[in-house]
């Protein structure tokens, strides 16, 4: 969606010239408009600040600036021109990125005695004799033997023939594909200068597309940074195809796994894949790994560098998080083959390029720090039965303090290749680490143009808007999310970048006309596959107004139960939330206490990823109503003293409190007693609006939650984790299609968390057999008594 000036800097953006040429007529007002009001990249001259290291638990590596430049802007990769090489002339210009690409600076990577070093460390050596495949005698030759199903990943290198061709074919594929890729200078020259210290880096992502792995080690060679080894999570059959991205450095799968879980079931190749890192840190090397934001696989990598720290075996790594953000995610096959490659090959011929795609590199931090200093605490991570099932069951006004813990993101199976498993303490703490990095690559990603209109269409206009108002509210969210520090992937003419996403989304919006108004009605297509689609791409600004959701999901669960209890007539309710009909006020005063402690239950159920490992729950919720008070939804009630609140002479006269010196988190504060206070809701017109439209952003999740609680009883127990999840995706696309309606309720994201989290709350038992993990409905949850109130407690965060 930008074009870029001659010195391939981003500094103004704007729209491609095909779409500018093919915009329809818009109203007259709307032509005036375009002459006045531009969307703004930035909010003064600089864009927000993103990919910092946490203040809180890598302080010394926030502080090591290394010569960030936050003027620097974006650059395009696919601009290449006869600027960038040592050459000029028409025929430069007809050549230029054949020849930028032969300039590129490419980092040796030797692969002698590699395979001779992992097959006689100690690691591989105790592996064997545990699976009884050691030789007798200890024969080296008879290891290579028993390791030859995997002496191709061993052997895998970085050609620089190969990858420059490679790189050059990239750059022509995604010429074809997408509109630009940007990519945030600011953060590599920190990495050019971690790369000359002799840094290891370790790059993480959060998986989307296959592209993922690709773009990453292309925007590292286009700056002349160490290429990464890449771990790819497809399963490539085709024998050709695997050769040729051996030798550009991607690890594969093994051929006899169909799946990335199906691998790691196998101790052999745990510990084959452990002394493999181990062996590249040596070297030198750059890795690059992508976490699933759902499951947490490829965490498991992060796991192994973490023990090869501990061990001593690397002395230190840094992680970098990369953020991905693109306008229209590419489709990702799970088995890739030839007739895959040709079949998008073919692909490439008949589309145009559609789409940006935006990239950024955030500073890197130290993983020795985050675990050593005892900043990133996991001390409080309880289970969340332990955290809710007093509240559901028993109905207790407040609620335990503590974390969720999360182990499931990196199951104990992961640790059967290791001698002794690492206590829970060390488990969690690999697992804040990855919970850190989905949070902090998933921080660092920009709303594109798609996902700001996809927010919009499916939280605030469900029924449908014009296309005057739609540009209104373009400008708001725009400025709503810069405030926030935020970056956002586009810039100019107001109704360039609405008619730039509505283009993009065409296919999941109905665009109606009236014959006696030039002002265009956009609907959204109430169908599964666009509802889908328009929920997948909000997902960033949900992230972004996280805070805002939890605080807004509270505050209707307050007005759920006065309505409930009969206080207010202008406030209705029903079994699935709250519905306002007509003009509503609300004059109910909502306790600070109850709030929070609303809140605080309501972050427990959120998925992973949504909020940083290093802050507390209560500390999330107290922000969450702050920020319900800074953007303008709560006033904050005056509570009438006996004695002013400046009057200190007053307050000092009673009893002095004593508290130790020695306490770090100890405030002077601490002696006094906290003030109650309460809130209002504002009664101005659009603040109804803002609050509805900050609770659908969590509606999704929590109605699959719903959905699947009551329809416990509809299936056989015990099943096949597998086979539960796809029963449950199915209930949830029935239960949709029935009510033809709440399609974002039904992917298989959110059966996959539904049913994660009720296995967390105790709802659902798992059972270890034979053929794999089976779950079961507990005990307690057989009484249907008690999924009423398990239901009743999730939806009284749900409006409708």
């Amino acid at each position: 969606m930008e074009q870029e000036k001659n010195d391939g800097i981003n500094k103004d953006t704007v729209l491609p010239l095909p779409i500018q040429q093919n915009r329809p007529a818009l109203s007259c007002g709307l032509k005036i408009r375009k002459m006045m009001k531009t969307v703004p990249p930035c909010l003064g001259k600089f864009r927000p600040v993103v990919g910092q290291c946490c203040h809180q638990c890598t302080p010394d590596s926030l502080s090591k600036k290394l010569g960030q430049n936050y003027s620097l802007g974006f650059h395009n990769l696919l601009s290449v021109n006869e600027t960038q090489t040592r050459y000029r002339g028409w025929l430069v210009r007809r050549v230029c990125c054949a020849l930028f690409v032969s300039g590129c600076k490419v980092y040796g990577s030797p692969v002698s005695g590699r395979l001779e070093r992992v097959c006689q460390s100690h690691r591989m050596k105790k592996a064997l004799t545990a699976e009884h495949k050691a030789p007798e005698g200890g024969d080296g030759h008879g290891q290579l033997d028993c390791l030859s199903p995997f002496h191709p990943l061993i052997n895998t290198c970085i050609s620089s023939g190969v990858l420059r061709f490679v790189c050059w074919a990239m750059l022509k594929m995604f010429a074809s594909v997408f509109g630009s890729i940007q990519v945030n200078l600011n953060h590599l020259s920190a990495l050019h200068r971690a790369s000359q210290e002799g840094s290891l880096l370790v790059y993480v992502y959060v998986r989307q597309s296959a592209v993922d792995c690709a773009l990453i080690p292309l925007v590292l060679f286009y700056h002349s940074l160490r290429v990464p080894y890449t771990v790819c999570p497809l399963q490539i059959k085709n024998a050709s195809l695997r050769s040729i991205l051996q030798k550009v450095g991607v690890v594969l799968l093994p051929p006899s796994a169909p799946t990335e879980e199906d691998a790691e079931m196998d101790t052999l190749y745990q510990s084959v894949m452990t002394a493999l890192v181990r062996e590249l840190l040596h070297e030198g090397q750059a890795i690059s790994i992508g976490v699933s934001e759902r499951s947490g696989l490829g965490g498991q990598w992060l796991a192994r560098i973490r023990q090869l720290i501990k061990e001593g075996s690397v002395p230190d790594v840094s992680l970098v998080p990369v953020g991905i953000s693109y306008d229209c995610v590419p489709k990702t096959y799970i088995q890739v083959g030839l007739k895959s490659i040709f079949q998008w090959l073919w692909c490439l011929f008949c589309w145009r390029p559609e789409g940006s795609v935006r990239i950024h590199l955030a500073q890197p931090f130290s993983v020795k720090e985050m675990c050593e200093s005892g900043r990133c605490r996991v001390d409080e991570w309880l289970p969340l039965q332990d955290l809710l099932l007093p509240v559901i069951l028993n109905n207790r006004a407040g609620s335990a303090f503590g974390q969720r813990r999360v182990s499931w993101l990196l199951p104990s199976s992961y640790y059967a290749s290791e001698l002794e498993e690492p206590s829970r303490s060390e488990r969690n703490l690999s697992i804040a680490i990855i919970l850190h990095l989905i949070f902090s690559a998933t921080s660092c990603m920009a709303v594109m143009p798609t996902s700001l209109m996809s927010s919009l269409l499916l939280y605030k206009h469900r029924k449908g808007v014009s296309t005057s108002v739609l540009c209104r509210d373009v400008a708001w969210l725009t400025e709503e999310l810069l405030f926030r520090n935020k970056d956002v992937g586009f810039g100019g003419s107001l109704t360039e970048v609405v008619h730039y996403s509505l283009s993009l989304l065409a296919p999941h919006l109905i665009i109606a006309a009236a014959p006696s108004k030039k002002d265009p009605l956009i609907v959204p297509c109430p169908s599964l596959a666009a509802t889908l689609h328009l929920s997948y791409m909000a997902k960033t600004v949900t992230h972004a107004f996280i805070s805002e959701a939890v605080g807004a999901c509270a505050v209707s669960a307050m007005l759920c139960e006065v309505a409930h209890s009969g206080v207010s007539s202008s406030v209705r309710s029903d079994v699935e939330g709250v519905e306002v009909k007509g003009d509503t006020e609300f004059d109910v005063v909502l306790c600070q206490s109850e709030l929070t402690a609303r809140a605080l239950q309501l972050c427990h159920l959120l998925p992973p990823g949504f909020m940083p490992p290093c802050q507390s729950s209560q500390s999330f919720a107290l922000d969450a109503i702050d920020s319900l008070v800074r953007c303008g939804i709560l006033i904050q009630e005056e509570v009438p003293r006996d004695v002013p609140i400046c009057d200190f002479w007053k307050k000092q006269e009673g009893p002095l409190n004593w508290t130790t010196s020695d306490d770090p988190y100890h405030s002077d504060s601490d002696c006094e007693e906290p003030d109650l206070c309460s809130y209002k809701i504002r009664q101005p017109s659009h603040c109804p609006e803002m609050l509805f439209f900050l609770c659908r952003m969590l509606a999704g999740h929590l109605r699959a939650l719903c959905w699947t609680t009551m329809g416990l009883d509809l299936f056989e127990m015990p099943l096949a984790e597998a086979e539960f999840v796809a029963q449950i995706h199915s209930h949830l696309c029935d239960t949709a299609n029935k009510k033809k309606q709440h399609y974002e309720s039904c992917s298989e994201e959110a059966a996959h968390t539904a049913v994660r989290t009720l296995i967390d709350l105790g709802v659902l038992l798992e059972e270890w057999q034979k053929g794999g993990v089976f779950l079961a409905v507990s005990p307690l949850f057989q009484l249907s008594e008690n999924r009423q109130k398990l239901h009743r407690f999730i939806s009284q965060y749900l409006y409708n």
